[in-house]
């Protein structure tokens, strides 16, 4: 009873914070560019997260998230209106909602389409938040047991998930994370303040600033890399009307909306899995389940339900490993953990004793997130598609000017800006050479853990490693990472005899 009575403290302990206008003025602009983000071919959710982290400076630490939380829902939904109208995903989440999205538009049903993919990812969603409000409490009481030891095994777990799920080979993966880990090195030791890999120069002893660095591998890097592909704005031709049907589309096939829902959540609860992944899994299922497999590619209702009810649904999923334990639940989570970082707050389980308020703010801003899909997708639908007529060569130096700006605002300092493009370089380079960013990002995020916690835990335990494998939590942790990579080289065998054809 106690438990309880805990839990619903927690969730109603930040209901204040939206008494205000300006927070509600806040979640409707992050509603707007989430939209823009998410509907433009080649944009995504980590490079809106990552360019607007330094204009929430001047907010409150809440307002903050809820303005950041609001971009991640609503341009992980937005993606949807690409696919149907042009078929172009306007996220990779939205590749799967497409397949039908697009054909049920190009028979005339654009608005039908469109209309079931919003009411489809308000309840995925729906679902996602229910699971995250009811699930964190009790990671965290099971978190509460965590010492020095558990804690860096969290983050080699963190860092060899994200590691092999992330595009391209196991090897090119494990080297973004290396290398983020690297540059979590520079700086003053973080124990005894003596200089590292600071070249000499006194701006690099406090370290790289994390913003900076998202900044340039998701914002920079993926202009230079949109610049070279010379996409062409796509005229929609199409007639976005015709919602009526939405919720009884959806609500008529509760089975599947369900089933997708808790896919989704689950597969986002899994650290670097995400919405890509999820709203695939769900509708591979809802095919081999459907009783007319034949109508998936052709315009069915049920491949549009299982795609965005999943893609949606995992957004909380994602936040529940993000909240609790402080290892992001795909590179959305990873930036968001910089924005809590920033405004001195660190994720975990100290996140929900001494800043309740704070957790309360995230669902309550996803909640109201999903409100905004609802009324953006079924009203302002047919408007918001006609940013996919915005030419690039004026979409693109936008984006780059609000990169420098971004940067010089964290510390009014060109050096930063600097080390933006820097890093923008760096990314595109890296991208070129089929290593993603998001490992990278990780081992940044995770490196200061995993080298504290280590340091602390070879002082407490006189330098024996013993308690790594005698305490039961760190055991279970170990006994987790030593099947992922074994799963992880398996799986790169497998992919390996299929092209060559064994």
């Amino acid at each position: 009873m106690q438990y309880i009575q805990e839990t619903f403290a927690l969730w109603s302990s930040g209901i204040h914070i939206f008494t205000s206008f300006d927070t509600h003025l806040l979640i409707f602009v992050g509603s707007v560019i989430g939209l823009l983000f998410g509907t433009l071919p080649g944009l995504s959710s980590s490079m809106a997260l990552a360019i607007f982290i330094p204009f929430t400076f001047g907010f409150t630490p809440h307002q903050g998230i809820a303005f950041l939380i609001t971009i991640y829902t609503t341009s992980v939904f937005a993606g949807a209106l690409a696919a149907i109208l042009v078929n172009i995903p306007g996220t990779p989440s939205s590749i799967s909602t497409g397949f039908d999205g697009y054909p049920m538009a190009q028979r005339g049903e654009a608005g039908r389409a469109v209309g079931i993919a919003t009411v489809a990812s308000a309840l995925g969603g729906l679902v996602g938040l229910i699971f995250l409000m009811v699930f964190s409490p009790m990671i965290v009481l099971l978190a509460r047991r965590f010492g020095s030891w558990e804690y860096v095994l969290l983050a080699v777990m963190g860092v060899t998930m994200i590691s092999y799920i992330s595009k391209g080979s196991i090897i090119k993966g494990l080297l973004g994370g290396t290398l983020g880990l690297f540059i979590a090195t520079i700086g003053e030791d973080p124990i005894i303040s003596y200089p590292r890999f600071s070249f000499g120069t006194y701006q690099l002893l406090g370290g790289i600033d994390f913003v900076v660095i998202l900044i340039g591998l998701f914002g920079l890097a993926e202009v230079f890399l949109q610049l070279e592909k010379h996409i062409r704005a796509e005229p929609v031709v199409q007639t976005v009307s015709g919602f009526g049907r939405s919720f009884r589309d959806v609500l008529s096939r509760p089975v599947c909306l369900i089933r997708s829902s808790l896919i989704g959540t689950v597969i986002g609860a899994i650290p670097a899995a995400g919405p890509s992944i999820a709203s695939v899994v769900s509708y591979g299922v809802a095919k081999r389940s459907s009783r007319n497999p034949e109508e998936f590619g052709n315009g069915s209702i049920d491949g549009i339900l299982a795609a965005e009810s999943s893609n949606n649904a995992s957004v909380g999923g994602a936040l529940i490993p993000m909240m609790t334990l402080g290892i992001p639940g795909d590179p959305m989570t990873a930036v968001l953990i910089g924005a809590l970082l920033v405004h001195g707050l660190s994720p975990g389980p100290r996140l929900f004793t001494d800043n309740p308020a704070y957790v309360s703010a995230v669902y309550l801003s996803y909640a109201i997130a999903l409100v905004w899909v609802l009324i953006n997708g079924l009203l302002g639908a047919r408007w918001y598609a006609k940013l996919l007529s915005i030419p690039r060569h004026v979409l693109l130096p936008m984006i780059m000017v609000l990169c420098m700006v971004g940067s010089y605002s964290l510390n009014s300092n060109l050096f930063d800006v600097l080390i933006m493009v820097i890093f923008g370089v760096i990314g595109y380079l890296l991208q070129k050479a089929a290593i993603s960013p998001a490992p990278i990002i990780l081992g940044v995020v995770l490196g200061p853990m995993f080298e504290t916690n280590l340091r602390r835990s070879m002082i407490l335990s006189r330098g024996s490693f013993m308690p790594f494998v005698t305490r039961p939590m760190s055991l279970a942790i170990l006994a987790v990472i030593a099947y992922i990579i074994v799963s992880s080289v398996r799986q790169a065998r497998r992919a390996g005899k299929n092209s060559s054809g064994v």
